[in-house]
């Protein structure tokens, strides 16, 4: 049972991600009208440095649909660590609203990294 619960959210948290990385090509989604001045600032000048929107949008789409696969759950929980935990330090920094979001992303990426805890260890030996 706790396998199908975690295969569900995993899609679900792997379609989420893949349309954050798709939405950061095509531009498809609208920015909120209560976006923080502070946020806006941020995104700014994130878009500023031409090559780093690029690169989290690549690793939201490899990372949510390796994440949707069973087999490739384990490496994709790596590749969109570094990007949940930017996710929930620009959330407690500059917008707070989104942090609950954030943080349920957060458990279910660390869920499945201590799922899988045994794939990493001969990494660390």
């Amino acid at each position: 049972m706790k396998n199908k619960i975690l295969s569900g959210v995993s899609i679900l948290f792997g379609l989420m991600f893949i349309n954050a990385g798709l939405n950061k090509f095509f531009n498809y989604m609208p920015v909120p009208a209560d976006l923080p001045e502070s946020m806006m600032k941020l995104m700014s000048a994130f878009m500023q440095i031409g090559w780093l929107m690029p690169l989290i949008a690549v690793a939201e789409i490899v990372g949510g649909t390796l994440f949707m696969a069973n087999k490739y759950r384990p490496l994709a929980a790596i590749i969109i660590f570094p990007v949940m935990i930017g996710i929930v330090l620009t959330h407690i920094v500059n917008a707070p609203s989104g942090l609950p979001l954030a943080l349920v992303l957060l458990a279910i990426n660390l869920w499945v990294i201590i799922e899988n805890r045994e794939k990493y260890l001969p990494l660390i030996r």
